[in-house]
């Protein structure tokens, strides 16, 4: 998969099952260390960064429903990590009293272009 997308090929999209969008970063990194056992973690980080620029989680909650948490943007390396901006993110507040989950969401922190957080 990161082979296809680093190779010019536009709108790549696979799933995978993690947590988090940091998560998703870590278990990436794992599933290609396992394929290649040649290639070293910043290589891998580096397939990452390049070929990911965005992760959209979906969690299902105890309600039942399944709802975007996060937009996150994979912005690059800084050093031997790879960078995440949280675009968009969806926190559980509740639960109403008709059971249904129940919370907030917007954009975290700083927003491009423009000039407050």
């Amino acid at each position: 998969m990161l082979q296809a997308m680093n190779t010019g090929h536009d709108g790549s999209l696979t799933t995978i099952h993690a947590n988090s969008p940091r998560d998703a970063i870590g278990r990436l990194e794992v599933m290609v260390g396992m394929a290649n056992s040649n290639i070293g973690v910043r290589a891998i980080r580096q397939q990452i960064s390049s070929a990911v620029d965005l992760f959209v989680q979906i969690a299902r909650f105890s309600d039942g429903s399944r709802r975007v948490t996060h937009l996150t943007e994979c912005v690059g390396m800084e050093g031997d990590q790879i960078t995440t901006q949280d675009i968009f993110v969806f926190e559980k507040s509740g639960v109403s009293e008709d059971g249904k989950v129940v919370g907030n969401s917007g954009r975290p922190g700083f927003v491009p272009g423009s000039t407050t957080a």
